[in-house]
């Protein structure tokens, strides 16, 4: 399965609000054409599968809405204005045209066809650039310019026609998505997760069901999943903390067999419904992490999102993402706010009961939810042409050329014959003397000739890595933290500013550690290596006694390891894997995989030449064409969690993206 549908048809840009009505007059027909011109722009759409829309049919729209509602929204047709009027009172924010079910049942057909798509192995993922929207939507009733609930009766269309047993929706709209949640709150198929605009339930839709406690009832009790903001403002960082120390662990151990994002784009900067200020490369970030779900099975349906600039530009870094381009670096400084922080606490200490990675946590309720602590930017909203202004520049800082090669690789001929297809070799070496000028500071009694060896064929992929002619590099080593060790000082000579390197497993040679935060370590182990953590040395215990039984290192990659790297923002990343080590082949996939949305993907991997699975693993990940699956997943153990309890009450004080409590 590789490649990303689209779908969008213009025909869904056929109806508009006929009568003056402030609340509704933002939904507007150009939130497609602008979006879809967007992607034009970037070359994207070529790049797309592009799948043709069709009518949903009444049967697949009842298998969420009643056969009564279905019938008032077929009346719409032949209504004159006052009539679509006084129905469209009947409900909240809601209006209808009398091409209004057409373009409902293309909404929904074209939500369907991208299902199909992606169930039936014909793409990879998908985009669905569909209006009207539908989370608000409900059994019976239009709500929020939302006629059809889209992604609801995905849901249940997948389960009836593919049989699939795990569903996740995640809903990143600015708005809660009541609708969903109402269908699906007693039902343990779906887990639900909305992050949304709710400032103590003064925001639309003004609903007490719409607070982090309310979470499900009866059989699925536990499944749904709220993480109200309170305050407006949040920003990069806020959207991030809420998907490491919320969303991902509750759905890595859930483990879904596919994966529907309400992709509504008001939750971005400049929009005049969420006052937020997450920027367009956020939501690349939010997808790439997704991607890590259902062996990648991903589909986006298109919800909110009403300043037509921040709309496409999300839309298209989206799309950029499902189609595996390099993840931009995230902008802005990495500190969540304290009333995320308030939020996230709730949100993990009601779901601890129900959930066995958060069953050690030791949090309490903040039962007094405050604004106080540091203070949100001010959102960029009430100025149209000065959110355009700063997205045309902030586009052309973030967005750089995709480098000409996508993975280097430097092993011997007898360790790559199973490279992946676009997989490069890098047969080019400087000479002895350059290799050992390049490692003098280090202990010469370790020089071997097969160590200079591979050290002088790793230096000039090193150099095509940091001058961004290449995107990712995979090497192999008789000793393998040693080459990172060196790697990283070549990376900084080369101009990196930022190196964090991460060994897995016995450490022979560490790099030189200093304290201007131009490098980061981590080691990866069984064993405490460390008596205290350093600011900018830090160690995770960690071992996987039993990985084919299922892993629980998804738990410290979201808990500690992600946060600090997301924390650090490198501009290059060195990954060690000794041959002695404590986790799992997929483990170390999974993590390598997941690091590719730091430093424009720019990963340096040295692995022991006698690991030549890992070799052929880490290439198939960094050439990112194809998906894997990492799974089985198993909750952490309770021993594990404490030991990096430990480590997080030490390194939280520096690094805020690891704190998921309000101190």
């Amino acid at each position: 399965m590789t490649g990303t549908a689209l779908v969008y048809d213009e025909e869904m840009m056929g109806y508009r609000l006929l009568w003056d009505d402030p609340e509704c007059a933002i939904e507007v027909p150009e939130r497609l054409s602008s979006s879809y011109k967007r992607l034009q722009d970037y070359d994207l759409v070529n790049r797309c599968i592009q799948l043709p829309v069709r009518e949903a049919t009444e049967e697949e729209i009842r298998l969420v809405h009643s056969p009564e509602y279905l019938d008032v929204v077929k009346s719409t047709q032949s209504m004159d204005v006052d009539e679509l009027k006084k129905t469209s009172q009947k409900y909240t924010a809601a209006y209808f045209h009398q091409n209004s079910y057409r373009c409902a049942k293309l909404s929904l057909g074209g939500t369907l066809q991208l299902i199909d798509a992606v169930m039936s192995g014909d793409a990879q993922n998908g985009m669905a650039l569909i209006r009207p929207p539908g989370h608000h939507s409900q059994r019976s009733e239009s709500n929020g310019f939302c006629v059809f609930n889209n992604v609801a009766v995905a849901a249940e269309y997948a389960k009836s026609k593919y049989n699939v047993q795990r569903i996740l929706i995640v809903d990143w709209d600015v708005h809660h998505g009541q609708g969903i949640q109402y269908i699906f709150e007693d039902d343990p198929s779906v887990l639900y997760f909305s992050w949304h605009r709710y400032e103590h339930g003064s925001f639309w839709p003004n609903l007490r069901e719409s607070d982090y406690d309310f979470i499900g009832k009866g059989r699925g009790t536990g499944f749904n999943i709220n993480l109200p903001w309170n305050q407006t403002g949040m920003g990069n960082a806020d959207y991030i903390a809420g998907f490491f120390h919320v969303l991902l662990p509750l759905a890595f151990e859930f483990n879904p067999e596919l994966v529907l994002v309400s992709a509504g784009y008001d939750s971005g900067i400049g929009d005049p419904e969420g006052h937020m200020h997450a920027t367009p490369e956020c939501f690349s970030h939010l997808t790439h992490m997704l991607m890590h779900l259902a062996g990648g099975k991903l589909c986006m349906i298109l919800e909110g999102g009403y300043h037509l600039r921040s709309l496409s530009e999300s839309v298209s870094m989206t799309v950029r993402t499902l189609l595996r381009d390099p993840v931009p670096r995230l902008s802005g400084e990495m500190t969540p706010c304290f009333s995320a922080l308030e939020s996230i606490q709730n949100a993990r200490h009601v779901h601890s009961p129900y959930w066995k990675c958060l069953l050690h946590d030791e949090t309490r309720l903040v039962e007094e939810i405050s604004t106080k602590g540091s203070s949100a930017p001010e959102p960029l909203h009430a100025d149209a042409s000065a959110v355009d202004e700063f997205l045309e520049n902030h586009m052309k800082k973030i967005l750089h050329p995709t480098p000409p090669i996508t993975t280097l690789v430097v092993a011997p001929v007898e360790n790559t014959l199973a490279l992946p297809e676009g997989a490069q070799l890098e047969e080019c070496a400087v000479t002895t003397d350059q290799a050992i000028n390049g490692i003098s500071v280090f202990n010469q009694d370790q020089l071997n000739e097969s160590l200079l060896n591979s050290v002088s064929k790793m230096l000039p992929a090193l150099e095509k890595l940091v001058s961004r002619k290449a995107r990712n590099c995979i090497t192999s080593s008789p000793n393998a933290s040693l080459s990172a060790a060196i790697a990283v000082q070549e990376g900084l000579r080369l101009g990196s500013e930022r190196v964090f390197c991460i060994t897995i497993g016995d450490v022979n040679m560490k790099p030189e550690i200093t304290n201007d935060g131009k490098t980061l370590c981590l080691t990866v182990s069984g064993d405490n290596m460390l008596e205290t953590p350093l600011q900018y040395q830090t160690f995770l215990k960690w071992e996987e006694l039993s990985p084919h039984e299922g892993s629980s290192f998804f738990y410290a990659l979201f808990r500690f390891l992600l946060p600090l790297a997301y924390s650090y923002q490198p501009d290059l990343i060195v990954l060690a894997v000794e041959s002695k080590r404590s986790i799992g082949t997929k483990d170390i996939a999974l993590l390598t995989s997941l690091l590719q949305g730091l430093a424009d993907g720019a990963v340096l991997a040295v692995v022991t030449e006698t690991e030549k699975e890992i070799l052929e693993v880490l290439s198939n990940v960094l050439i990112n064409r194809a998906p894997m699956f990492f799974g089985p997943y198993k909750p952490p153990a309770a021993e594990c969690i404490q030991d990096l309890a430990q480590e997080l009450a030490v390194m939280q004080t520096n690094w805020r993206m690891l704190q998921c409590l309000a101190k």
